[in-house]
């Protein structure tokens, strides 16, 4: 049996009560929402709205309205920044991003839409807020930011960046994709303007679910045009939020999932999972060290998420990956993490094809720690 060590990628294995909501879901009450006024229409709308109103609850957002659900988090993402973004804008962003929004901001910045500017993190992974606070010109529309590296774990200081931003009157798109379902996150305390969050990571909810939630400061352009079931006549997407960002039939069997996810990580505890995960990285990275092997980011565990990423001396990072599989079943994630940026700062593009990524999530015990350690001792060898 494979030992999962990639829940920084997508959790894994879900709780029993994810997998029995989606099947009682699609097996009773999988009509199309918002379209019809039979009981099936009814009761998927009712499970959009339950699952709209348990993110608000554990999120801090305004109004539940103010979520649109998306495919994921890399699609919220695109609908916040291509859909705020106008001509001559000047974006900040991090060199601790990931490729969702490194993309689509480099492709406009390609297009001449937008300038850009990249902010490089310290060598232990952390952004200053003053180089933040230096980069703003009088054209800056938004600073586009990771919550936490995926990378390398490392957690950014939003609460200090978030009121620089504010008072310069630009808007703060977070991306929470590593933080949401571990980390406490109140939107509105925490001045976040826009923030995207996947719901197939930490919260615990299957792949294909994801949202974006637009603050009240934010003026987007509709991500796709379509039905959305009570407003037909309108020639032109209708203005009113979520259904503003959300034409077409969501994924009601996905977002059943995604509730129960979001019911069971509060059940749970958002401070005895992140213990949990950091308890068993921590444990990881001391074996590590004795190992020989090196560890990237700083080690200041309440600023960090379980997320842990090394090199080894004497094989490259796809090479260990594929052994530690082939050999161990030990699922890891091995490589450029779709951030190549980070390991462009760190020096692993070169040196070892990327880094090795183990993130532990709820699921994972110290066995499946000391296994890991067991295995990469017998392959240092």
């Amino acid at each position: 049996m494979t030992i999962y060590l990639d829940n920084a990628a997508t959790s894994f294995p879900k709780p029993e009560c994810v997998y029995q909501a989606m099947d009682r879901f699609a097996r009773t009450s999988l009509g199309n929402p918002g379209r019809s006024g039979h009981a099936l229409a009814q009761a998927s709308e009712a499970v959009v709205e339950d699952c709209r109103h348990r993110l608000n609850q554990l999120l801090g957002g305004a109004s539940v309205d103010r979520w649109a659900f998306t495919l994921n988090c890399t699609d919220a993402l695109n609908m916040a920044i291509k859909g705020s973004l106008r001509d001559g804008d000047h974006v900040i962003t991090t060199d601790l991003e990931h490729n969702s929004v490194s993309r689509p901001l480099v492709a406009l910045e390609k297009a001449g839409v937008i300038t850009l500017t990249r902010v490089a993190a310290s060598p232990e992974g952390t952004v200053d807020p003053d180089a933040i606070k230096a980069a703003f010109t009088s054209r800056t529309r938004m600073v586009a930011i990771t919550h936490a590296s995926n990378v390398l774990g490392t957690v950014q200081p939003i609460e200090v960046i978030a009121p620089l931003v504010r008072e310069r009157n630009a808007l703060l798109l977070l991306d929470a994709a590593q933080t949401a379902g571990v980390l406490p996150i109140h939107v509105e305390k925490m001045l976040v303007d826009l923030l995207a969050v996947p719901g197939h990571k930490s919260l615990m909810g299957p792949t294909g679910t994801g949202a974006l939630y637009v603050g009240e400061r934010a003026t987007l352009r509709p991500w796709r045009e379509g039905g959305t079931g009570g407003d037909s006549f309108s020639e032109t997407q209708p203005t009113k939020y979520p259904f503003f960002l959300e034409g077409g039939t969501p994924n009601v069997v996905g977002l059943a999932g995604l509730a129960a996810g979001i019911g069971w990580v509060t059940e749970q505890t958002l401070a005895k999972l992140h213990a949990h995960e950091m308890a068993l990285a921590e444990r990881l990275w001391v074996g590590l060290d004795a190992s020989g092997y090196r560890v990237l980011g700083h080690r200041d565990l309440t600023r960090r998420v379980a997320t842990v990423s090394f090199v080894s001396e004497s094989m490259a990072a796809p090479d260990l990956g594929m052994v530690l599989d082939s050999s161990f079943q030990i699922a890891i994630r091995p490589g450029y993490h779709c951030a190549p940026y980070v390991h462009v700062s760190q020096g692993t593009r070169q040196l070892s094809d990327g880094a090795v990524r183990v993130s532990p999530g709820p699921f994972n015990t110290t066995q499946d720690i000391d296994a890991i350690l067991e295995a990469l001792q017998q392959v240092a060898l």
